[in-house]
C-alpha cells in the first residue's frame, strides 16, 4: 500500500450525494482510507516499539515510570558515604566511599577514590565518584584488572525472569565523565550460573557528562537463585591486561571466557591524573531505560544499611549503646540495628588507647577495643573482656572517646 498521506484530511476526495460509484474511484477512495490508517500508524507508533519517537515506545515508558522500586541498584545517585568521602593510595580491592560500590583492584596503578559535588546540570544528581589515577600503569598485562562493581543479592533481581521463557532484557543506564576518551566496557556477570555478557559504549568528548544507555540480551538459561546471595555484578571497567582482552568481546550471554569479558577496554590507569567518573547509575527489566528513579535520602540510607551499619564515629558525645558488667572485668553493650542485615555482620571497629567509654555508677572505664558476640540480622552484642574493671551487674552508658574511634557492622557480598 501506499504510505504518502495528504496534507490534511480536508484533502480526501469525499464522496458526494451526486457523485457516481467511480467518482471518486472506487480505488481512489481506498488508497485514500490505506493511506490515512497507515500514516495514523506511523504517526502513534502502533507496532513500532523500537522506535523512540513511537507512542508505543513512549507508552511503555509510561507504564515502566508508573512501577516503584524498577531500580534494583542501590545508591545509584551516589547521596550515600557512610565510610567517609575519599580515600588515597588505593592499591588493593575494597569498599571505600559511596556505599554499595565496590573497586576490585590488582596491579593496575594507585588510585584515589573521591565523592565529588558535581554532576549533570539539570539531571537532578548532586553528587558523583571519581577515580583518579596516582600512580600510572601505561600497559596492563596478564590478569591486571580495574572495575566498579555493585553486586545484586539474589532476592532483587527476581523481575529479570532470567532463566525462563519469559526472560527480559536489562536496561542500563549512568552518567559519566572521563578526560579520556574512547572505548569502554559495562559486563554484567551472573554469580550463580558463571555467565556473563559485556556491551562497549564510547566516551566523545573529554571533561563533559554524557549520559548512556545500554541494553543487554534477555537470558533464558541459569535462573538467579532466590535467596541473599550475590547473584549478578553490574561492572564498569576502567582497565585490563591481556588475559581479559584478548579475546572477542562477548555480548551474548554465554559461560564466562575470561579473555572475552573487557576487549577494547580504553586504561584509565595509562597516565597520572587520568580520572572515571559517574553517576545515575539504573538497570531495570525491559527495553526501555526510563528516567532515574529518585528516591528519599532516608529510603537509600535504609537500604545501604542492610550491607553496612556505621553505629558510631568521633568524640565522646557520640553514644552508641547500653552496656553492662557481665563479670566485674568483663562488659558486654547491646546493639540494635536500624534494619534487618543481609546476614549476620562482623564487626568493623578502630582500636587505639582509650578510644572507648564506659560509663557507670558514676565512674568512666576507658578501653581500646571491641570485639563482637552473638551476632544476628536484627543486632548484637560488642564486649571488652578485659579491659573494664567494676562490679558485675552494674549498668552504663556506652560511648566514642576519640575522633578516631568507629563502631560498624559490615554484611556486604
Amino acid at each position: 500500500m501506499a504510505t504518502n498521506f495528504p496534507a490534511s484530511l480536508d484533502s480526501l476526495t469525499n464522496p458526494t450525494s451526486t457523485d457516481s460509484l467511480t467518482s471518486p474511484s472506487h480505488a481512489g477512495q481506498h488508497a485514500d482510507a490505506n493511506d490515512a490508517i497507515e500514516a495514523l500508524q506511523a504517526k502513534v507508533g502502533v507496532n513500532s516499539s523500537a522506535v523512540t519517537s513511537s507512542l508505543d515506545y513512549k507508552v511503555e515508558g509510561l507504564l515502566a515510570v508508573s512501577q516503584s522500586n524498577r531500580n534494583v541498584i542501590i545508591n545509584g545517585a551516589m547521596q550515600v558515604a557512610q565510610r567517609g568521602t575519599s580515600v588515597t593510595g588505593i592499591t588493593t580491592t575494597g569498599y571505600r566511599t559511596v556505599d554499595r560500590f565496590l573497586e576490585v583492584l590488582s596491579s593496575l596503578g594507585t588510585w584515589t577514590q573521591s565523592v565529588e559535588n558535581d554532576a549533570p546540570t539539570g539531571s537532578g544528581f548532586r553528587k558523583s565518584v571519581k577515580m583518579l589515577c596516582t600512580t600510572a600503569d601505561a600497559a596492563p598485562t596478564g590478569a591486571d584488572e580495574h572495575y566498579f562493581t555493585q553486586i545484586i543479592e539474589g532476592q532483587n533481581v527476581q523481575q529479570f525472569l532470567k532463566g525462563t521463557a519469559s526472560a527480559k532484557q536489562f536496561s542500563l543506564s549512568f552518567w559519566v565523565k572521563s578526560n579520556v576518551t574512547g572505548t569502554f566496557i559495562a559486563e554484567l556477570y551472573d554469580a550463580d550460573h558463571n555467565r556473563q555478557c559485556s556491551k562497549s559504549y564510547t566516551i566523545s568528548a573529554a571533561d563533559t557528562w554524557e549520559k548512556k544507555t545500554i541494553t543487554f540480551p534477555a537470558d533464558t538459561t541459569g535462573a538467579f537463585d532466590n535467596d541473599n546471595g550475590a547473584s549478578l555484578y553490574v561492572i564498569f571497567w576502567l582497565g585490563a591486561g591481556g588475559n581479559l582482552t584478548s579475546g572477542t568481546l562477548n555480548t551474548s550471554w554465554a559461560s564466562s571466557t575470561t579473555a572475552n569479558r573487557a576487549v577494547g577496554q580504553t586504561n584509565v590507569g595509562a597516565a597520572t591524573n587520568n580520572y572515571w567518573q559517574m553517576t545515575g547509575v539504573q538497570l531495570e527489566a525491559g527495553a526501555v531505560a526510563t528516567p532515574f528513579e529518585f528516591e528519599d535520602i532516608g529510603t537509600t540510607l535504609a537500604k545501604c544499611q542492610r550491607y553496612y551499619f556505621l553505629l558510631a564515629t568521633g568524640a565522646s558525645t557520640t553514644s552508641f549503646g547500653m552496656g553492662a558488667n557481665i563479670t566485674a572485668t568483663e562488659m558486654q553493650g547491646q546493639i540494635h540495628f536500624p534494619v534487618t542485615m543481609r546476614s549476620a555482620p562482623s564487626l568493623v571497629a578502630s582500636s587505639g588507647t582509650n578510644y572507648y567509654g564506659f560509663v557507670r555508677n558514676s565512674a568512666d572505664d576507658f578501653f581500646n577495643s571491641l570485639t563482637i558476640t552473638q551476632a544476628g540480622t536484627n543486632g548484637a552484642c560488642v564486649v571488652n573482656a578485659t579491659e573494664i574493671s567494676g562490679t558485675a551487674g552494674h549498668a552504663g552508658r556506652l560511648y566514642a572517646n576519640d575522633a578516631s574511634a568507629s563502631i560498624a557492622f559490615n554484611s556486604e557480598l
